[in-house]
């Protein structure tokens, strides 16, 4: 019950950010049909795997402790909500957190597959935000290879014994801005530079992300370590450092 009135409680507190941010449906991770056939195929096809090995990891959790679907239920949210929040960026696609680091600190990487994709199809779906042929790219970018990174530097920020807080904090912000690397090499390699070509395209993609997503990745980091604090301090945390 604890759980459940924590989780609502946090939840209710992120939720007036929708408020906050306008919501342009023309702004998106990259939008519905933006990207080559050909691009949207393959980055579907890279992406299946890791929903299939998250799929069996979410499994595995609930069987060993069915009291962690609260804290489940709260990172998938936490993603919904802050990946929702969008500013218009590069064309077809936009600036936003992606809330994927407070999930990778409680359960590992391996769990962030699932509740992205989960919450990129409802985007998709109810809010116009990203699109189903992008969601294998923008699952990519989002729900894998950013917390990748973001869950290499958890572990190494334990290893070193970082304080905790900035450990948080350090893979928050890098799951959020590798996230934005990858979205602009995605964007890059499907519509390459006529003189640079793909070096160049890349490039300038990550020159224009960086104005708003650097800020992003901040807020995201120190919003990503508040949470964390409120569920150590009420002693929610059964898992972690995975």
């Amino acid at each position: 019950m604890n759980q459940l009135k924590t989780g609502t409680s946090i939840g209710m507190s992120v939720l007036p950010m929708l408020i906050l941010f306008p919501q342009n449906a023309s702004a998106m991770h990259i939008m519905e049909g933006f990207l080559p056939p050909a691009w949207a195929l393959t980055w579907w096809i890279l992406f299946i795997p890791f929903l299939v090995i998250g799929v069996r990891k979410l499994k595995q959790i609930v069987s060993q402790d069915s009291h962690q679907k609260v804290l489940l239920a709260l990172c998938g949210a936490f993603i919904f909500v802050l990946s929702a929040l969008k500013l218009p960026s590069v064309t077809g696609s936009c600036s936003h957190p992606t809330g994927v680091g407070l999930a990778i600190i409680l359960f590992g990487f391996l769990i962030v597959p699932v509740l992205g994709g989960i919450a990129l199809l409802f985007q998709a779906v109810l809010l116009a935000h990203g699109g189903i042929t992008t969601l294998g790219a923008n699952g990519m970018s989002m729900a894998v290879i950013g917390p990748l990174v973001g869950y290499l530097i958890w572990v190494a920020a334990c290893k070193i014994n970082l304080r905790k807080d900035v450990s948080v904090f350090l893979c928050a912000f890098f799951a959020d801005l590798v996230t934005y690397l990858v979205t602009s090499v995605q964007l890059g390699i499907a519509f390459p530079d006529p003189n640079g070509g793909i070096i160049v395209s890349v490039t300038k993609f990550m020159s224009i992300f960086c104005f708003t997503q650097i800020p992003i990745a901040i807020a995201e980091g120190l919003l990503t370590v508040l949470v964390y604090d409120q569920l150590t301090k009420r002693q929610l945390l059964t898992v972690g450092g995975h």
